[in-house]
């Protein structure tokens, strides 16, 4: 995990009200190169997750679900057999916010050993 990943994992997800601005680009880069395998789709940020099984898969799903409610910053989750799509935007600011990386990197903090 990269020192970015580490240091938006320990942060808290906070209100987001609709009169702030979405991140700019050079605010996102940064943040989305500290994250291994997230993607960039417009306003969205995007990244699947592959498993052994489905049981694995649902695991990991209901971990997630747990992120959220802690941080209150809910994802959209596609499930498939063997895999999990996450995508994070925060829709009060119609883009991406710093909660969006906050639970992306704490997504994959699931994941580490």
């Amino acid at each position: 995990m990269s020192s970015v990943a580490k240091e938006l994992a320990r942060k808290k997800c906070s209100h987001v009200e609709s009169s702030v601005e979405p991140l700019t680009d050079a605010q996102v880069e940064p943040l989305l190169k500290g994250l291994a395998g997230w993607q960039r789709d417009g306003k969205k940020i995007i990244k699947e997750y592959k498993f052994k099984d489905h049981y694995q898969t649902q695991a990991f799903t209901n971990a997630v679900m747990w992120v959220s409610h802690r941080e209150d910053h809910h994802p959209s989750l596609t499930v498939g057999y063997n895999t999990c799509q996450v995508e994070y935007w925060t829709h009060t600011v119609g883009g991406l916010s710093e909660n969006d990386f906050i639970c992306a990197a704490k997504v994959d903090n699931l994941l580490e050993s």
